[in-house]
Parts: C-alpha cells; sequence; structure tokens
C-alpha cells in the first residue's frame, strides 16, 4: 500500500544546499535507514518529511487516512505528566478506552456506592473487550521496562534527558501509527535494549524511516538506504551490508566516467591551446563543447575525515588495577576487580545502563577515587578522554579557539607539524566553519570536535565512553581505522556492537552485583559464550526438574491448575506491593531533586533508586505471572 510520496524537495541553510531534487516513494513494509556525513541533512529530512519543517521547493503528499508519527531527538511533554501517561497518551481508539477505565477506577475508589459510576464502568469493561484494550498498559509496562524505565508512575520532568528520549520512544513503539520515523533511536540505552529494539521493529508491520549509526542495527531492521551526499540523494534497495556493495559499484561507475570526461577535457584542451579561432560554426561548437566538459565535473563528496595525529611513546606500566571497589551508597557498582593492561591492549566494557561502566573509566581517569584497592598508572601514561558529554566544553567559544586552548600546532603521524586550522580541515570543519560558534554546530559536530580536542594532546592511552553517540558512520569508520595503528591502549565503553566487534580484543563484562567478568575475544565472541553458558544452565536445569516433577500418566480429564498457599498470598498482596514500590521510587526521586547540589547524597539517593527499580521490575514480572496463572484457573472453571 502506498503511503507517502516525496516530490523535488530542497533545502538549503544560508549558502549551503543540503539536499536538492529529492524524490522517493514510502509503502507499507518499507524500512528505510537514512545515512550521511553529520550537517549533510539528515535530521532536516525527517523533519520536512514529518512536516516539522517546510521545504524551500517540492512537495510531499500523505495518504488521507495514514498516520504519521515522529520520534524527536529532543522529544516535548505535557507538564506534570508521567512516563506511563505520556506512553498511553495517544489518540486511539484503545488508548481513548484504556484512559477512561483508569478515570472511572480512580473516581470509584473515592466513591465505591455511586451507581452512575458503575453504569459507566460496565460500559467501559465491554469497550476494551470490544477493542481488545486490555493488555496495553502492560505492553506499556513492559515497553518502559525493556528501555530502562521502571519509575514510570514518575514525572517526566525529574528524568534526565536521556530518560525522556527513552521514554518518547516507548510512546512511539506503542502508539499505533503507518510510518514511524526514528532520529538516533540506540542512543541512550545499553546492549540488551538495542537488541530488544532490534526486535520490534523487525516485527512492525507499517513503515519506517530512520537515522542510526548502529550498522548491525541498520543492517538488520533496514531494507532500504538513503545516502546524502553533497545535496545529493542516493537511493539503494539494500540493507546496510548490500548497500555498501552497491555503493563501490557506483563510485567506480562514477570514476570510470570522470576518468573518461578528463581525457576529453585533455583533448579539447591541446585543440584550443592551438590557437583554435572561433571563425567557423564547427570551431565554435567545439569551444562550447569544452566549456560543458568543464562544467559536468563531479559535485564534490563530503571527504573523508583524516585523523593523523601523533601520540606519545609508551613504557611497560601502564594501567594495574587491584583488588579495585567502589559502592554508591549501600549497592556495590564494583568489587575486587583486578586487571593489568598490556601493550596495544583493546578493552570493551559492557553492562547495563547504571552498572558501573562510566564509573570504571572514572577510576581510571583520577576522577574518582576507589573505596578499597587501587589504579596505578605509569609514569609515561598520557590519557585521552573521550566523555559522553560535553560538560568541558565551553559552546560560547569558537571553533577555532576551542581548538587553540589545546594546540596552536598540531604533530602529525608522519612527524610533520601543521596548524590548527588545517587540523580541523582534515576533521571536514571548513574555514567557514571553523569560526562559527560551538553552540551553532549539530550534535555530531560537536562529537567530532570534542574527540579532535581530545586527540590533539597526542595521548597514549585513550578512554572512551560511548564515543559513537552522534558520530556518522564515515566518522567512525576512520576513527576506527585510527584505533588499529594507534600504538597505545584502548578503553572503550559502548553499546554499538558493531565497533565493539571491530575494535576490541577483549571485553570486561558488568554482571551486577559489582561482579566484573573477563573475556577474550570481542563482543559477538562474548555474546556467543554468554548464550552457551544459558543453554548449559537450562540443560542441567532440565533432568532436575524431571526427576523432582516426573511425567504424570495421560488423563482425560481437564488439568487441574490452582495455586499454592504463596501464590495465592503473593497474589492478594501483589498490587499493594507494586503501589508501595512505586511511592518510595518517587520519594526518592524527590530527594534527589532536593538534593541537587549535594553530590554524596545523589551518590547515595542514586544507588538507593537503582535498588527500588530492580525490586519494581523483579515485582511486576511476578505480578505478570501470578494474573497469567489466575486467567488459566478461570479458564478452566469456565471449561468445566
Amino acid at each position: 500500500m502506498h503511503l507517502l510520496s516525496v516530490e523535488n524537495i530542497s533545502k538549503s541553510y544560508s549558502d549551503k544546499i543540503l539536499f536538492e531534487d529529492v524524490t522517493f516513494g514510502i509503502e507499507t513494509g518499507d524500512k528505510f535507514g537514512i545515512i550521511g556525513v553529520n550537517g549533510t541533512g539528515k535530521s532536516t529530512l525527517l523533519k520536512v518529511i514529518a512536516g516539522l519543517e517546510t521545504a524551500d521547493s517540492g512537495k510531499i503528499s500523505i495518504g488521507r487516512s495514514v498516520v504519521l508519527r515522529m520520534l524527536a531527538q529532543d522529544p516535548v511533554f505535557a507538564q506534570d505528566e508521567t512516563a506511563l501517561e505520556h506512553v498511553l497518551g495517544g489518540h486511539s481508539p484503545q488508548l481513548k478506552a484504556v484512559r477512561e477505565y483508569a478515570e472511572i477506577m480512580e473516581a470509584l475508589a473515592l466513591n465505591p456506592d455511586d451507581a452512575k459510576l458503575h453504569e459507566r464502568l460496565i460500559a467501559a469493561n465491554q469497550q476494551m473487550d470490544e477493542l481488545e484494550a486490555w493488555q496495553l498498559e502492560s505492553e506499556a509496562k513492559t515497553a518502559l521496562t525493556k528501555l530502562g524505565i521502571h519509575n514510570y508512575e514518575d514525572k517526566v520532568s525529574t528524568f534526565s534527558g536521556g530518560q525522556r528520549k527513552r521514554v518518547a520512544m516507548a510512546a512511539a513503539l506503542l502508539q499505533p501509527s503507518d510510518i514511524l520515523i526514528l532520529d538516533e533511536p540506540t542512543n541512550h540505552i545499553d546492549n540488551d535494549s538495542v537488541a530488544w529494539l532490534e526486535g520490534m521493529l523487525q516485527k512492525r508491520r507499517g513503515a519506517l524511516l530512520m537515522i542510526t549509526h548502529d550498522r548491525y542495527f541498520l543492517d538488520r531492521v533496514s531494507n532500504r538506504v538513503i545516502e546524502l551526499d553533497q545535496g545529493r540523494a542516493f537511493f539503494y534497495e539494500a540493507n546496510y551490508s548490500h548497500f555498501l556493495e552497491l555503493k563501490l559499484e557506483r563510485e567506480e561507475r562514477e570514476a570510470s566516467s570522470e576518468a573518461k570526461r578528463k581525457n576529453l577535457l585533455r583533448n579539447e584542451l591541446a585543440w584550443i591551446r592551438r590557437g583554435a579561432q572561433a571563425r567557423s560554426t564547427k570551431q565554435k561548437a567545439r569551444i562550447d563543447r569544452f566549456e560543458i566538459l568543464k562544467e559536468q565535473g563531479p559535485k564534490a563528496s563530503a571527504g573523508k575525515m583524516d585523523v593523523s595525529i601523533a601520540s606519545s611513546r609508551l613504557g611497560k606500566k601502564i594501567i594495574e588495577i587491584e583488588k579495585l571497589t567502589k559502592q554508591l551508597g549501600d549497592r556495590t557498582l564494583i568489587k575486587d576487580l583486578s586487571y593489568i593492561a598490556v601493550p596495544e591492549d583493546r578493552v570493551g566494557i559492557v553492562g547495563k545502563n547504571g552498572s558501573g561502566k562510566s564509573t570504571l573509566l572514572k577510576l581510571i581517569a583520577g576522577k574518582l577515587m576507589p573505596d578499597t584497592g587501587s589504579v596505578e598508572l605509569g609514569t609515561t601514561v598520557k590519557l585521552g578522554w573521550f566523555s559522553q558529554e560535553h560538560e568541558e566544553m565551553d559552546e560560547s567559544l569558537r571553533v577555532m579557539e576551542y581548538i587553540r586552548e589545546g594546540a596552536d600546532q598540531v604533530k602529525t603521524s608522519d612527524g610533520s607539524t601543521i596548524s590548527a586550522g588545517q587540523m580541523l580541515e582534515r576533521f571536514l570543519f571548513s574555514p567557514s566553519m571553523q569560526w562559527t560558534v560551538i553552540s551553532k554546530l549539530s550534535g555530531g559536530e560537536k562529537r567530532r570536535l570534542q574527540l579532535m580536542r581530545v586527540l590533539l594532546n597526542a595521548p597514549n592511552v585513550l578512554l572512551l565512553d560511548e564515543p559513537t553517540n552522534d558520530l556518522d558512520i564515515s566518522t567512525l569508520t576512520v576513527l576506527e581505522d585510527y584505533l588499529d595503528d594507534f600504538p597505545g591502549v584502548v578503553i572503550v565503553v559502548s553499546h554499538d556492537r558493531y565497533f565493539l566487534d571491530r575494535t576490541v580484543s577483549r571485553i570486561l563484562a558488568f554482571e551486577g552485583d559489582g561482579v566484573v567478568t573477563h573475556h577474550t575475544g570481542n563482543y559477538t565472541d562474548y555474546q556467543e559464550y554468554t548464550e552457551r553458558k544459558e543453554t548449559l544452565k537450562q540443560a542441567n536445569d532440565e533432568p532436575a526438574k524431571a526427576v523432582a516433577e516426573p511425567p504424570k500418566p495421560e488423563s482425560k480429564e481437564r488439568l487441574v491448575v490452582k495455586m499454592s498457599y504463596k501464590d495465592q498470598k503473593d497474589f492478594e498482596s501483589i498490587d499493594d506491593w507494586i503501589s508501595e514500590t512505586e511511592q518510595e521510587i518517587h520519594s526518592v526521586a524527590a530527594k534527589m531533586e532536593a538534593a541537587s547540589s549535594d553530590s554524596a547524597r545523589l551518590q547515595e539517593l542514586g544507588a538507593e533508586q537503582q535498588r527500588l527499580e530492580t525490586k519494581l521490575e523483579g515485582l511486576l514480572e511476578r505480578w505478570t505471572e501470578l494474573n497469567e496463572l489466575a486467567e488459566q484457573i478461570a479458564a478452566n472453571k469456565n471449561g468445566k
């Protein structure tokens, strides 16, 4: 089914053409991945399609009944709404029915004898049955939990930027739409959440347009690719890996065509230089042909970043961690971790959000002190810290001023010295961009600038905290090539599975309760290890179950299902337990807001919040289990 048409749209800012004459259609089942260097207009293209910005020319036609939904990089929320209210805040009949039912139940709690409310409740129950809407609230809570949001009764205004985006993503996934638009959906979520989101989008029936730097995600979800390059849009019916093959073929064809054009141009130039006079029609035509050939040159490509910066010599002693322990309040993040870095070590750190990955990097960098144990750096170690945030970047400065704070001259890997301006050009900052105020750069351009500033100091140990956030695929590819030849040690926290597979040969995995395990290999090797371990555990559990619960002889009578005494007691109390835990989480969040200037108290409260969120997740799983059991018992009774 045809959903939307994009016809000859163009968009410019000042004298910069983002894209021009872009034309394509969207059908049901199309899953577009949009690729291009930061600043080429990817997000702007999505906003134009979503109607949030106006194109300079061209038009977009959308079907009358087609529902389009966009997850923006900076989502907007209503004042005082909770995470669950936002997710259930759509306009579909099912969501309206859920909200109406919830409002009636709240009113009945205050006025249990109100006859009119009971009549409304009967009608609301019937509507929920007809629309099959009973599972929506459970699905909303599941989506929030899978995306790392457990305190979904809290106001979104108390959440961090990353948490807000995850709430908006849960809403975008749950609320029905024919076309879903996602801008960097994998930022700020951990590996498990990325895998869950990947599965959700693979199963989704409607059309999808997305920008993402996660190449595995792009490869497994997309079946179409749009590449933006210097104002042009190239279209490929392919996932990411097939796109690379098709792009190579296109560039080879263009190179061949350009070689032929240059040969013709040389011949025409030689003829012109021999002094041909434009006296005849034939000679005039040949001169005109020469001018046309000159104008037919290919548009300059977006360019490729050049990371050819020198690094410092590194001695034998690099990083030695011995029995390192770090707590956050009463929660242990790291327990008895020991690790010795070796020359050219490539270490990836993985684990759930909030497990302590960034804390470990801060301990190595000396930004935090361990509770027990030690972190020792060799005397020749020169750290380069590439953090998640831009907290060390004064955005009121101009690009050139920010770089000159680090160095006026830059030593390259071949031993030569170039100016800061020349190095900025190698990092794809044109001379005009070098005098732009940093606050006006895109998120990806700021990250690229931040990376350059880190590398200017010629580090020999790189600590990279989520380096792939906001960087485009081309920049990531160059960074990966740079790390291949980097003679020092690299320790990276990342949820980007492709980047980890490409760059690391050892994994430190945060597995909960402060346990950090060592694994040789890249992320895929680690993932295969955990899958084998889980399979083996299940295989070992099955014989025990078989002994404990021998198979009963088949009977024609219906199997009698009933709750145990513990199940019954839990079933009676589970709603109160969930409500109490949610209230405790809400209370902790309020305390955190009040203690915003007390870092020690914030750490304690953060640990308490994490403990309560883990407890709530367990209670929700138990609630689901008990309600499924209750439904099965009811079905058996009705079937007798």
